[in-house]
């Protein structure tokens, strides 16, 4: 029975990795960038995280409905309401000009974008927040990641470079 949890920078291949373990290991895949925010009623700059009551309670939905899971998202805060209950983590510690070059060569998130063109136009923003990962304090930053992993107690992983 996995419970996984995958995070890291924008960029790092936390989605593609987890799709990868959900599709060869059967297992339910949540990417938390589907419950984090608000949904855009009215476009916002920057966009309007949901309050983290209202993100647990589906985190926690999730988990309740799946005995095996994937669980991936740059959140530390929305992440530690699955430490307990996770049987191993990975922490994707790329290199910042690696994760902007996964950005630049990332497909279409329909999920996310409503075109592939408002996905390119994000795409100086995405470059900019990707490179202020080790200088950020908030729960995106690789403070927060870091101190998330050396925490952890049970089976865990670092991975510095994409794999092929």
């Amino acid at each position: 029975m996995s419970k996984i949890i995958i995070f890291g920078n924008s960029g790092s291949g936390k989605s593609t990795l987890a799709k990868n373990l959900a599709e060869e290991q059967a297992l339910a895949h949540l990417d938390l960038d589907s419950l984090a925010w608000l949904p855009p009623v009215l476009p916002t700059v920057p966009p309007e995280r949901k309050a983290l009551g209202e993100s647990r309670a589906e985190i926690e939905q999730f988990v309740a409905l799946n005995e095996s899971w994937v669980i991936e998202g740059c959140y530390a805060d929305l992440l530690s309401f699955v430490l307990e209950s996770s049987s191993q983590m990975i922490f994707l510690n790329l290199p910042i000009d690696a994760c902007i070059e996964n950005a630049r060569q990332r497909p279409w998130e329909p999920h996310k974008y409503e075109s592939k063109k408002a996905q390119d136009e994000n795409l100086d923003m995405l470059v900019a927040w990707i490179s202020d990962y080790d200088t950020r304090t908030d729960t995106f930053s690789k403070q927060a990641h870091l101190a998330m992993y050396e925490a952890y107690s049970k089976s865990k992983m670092m991975r510095t470079e994409n794999e092929c």
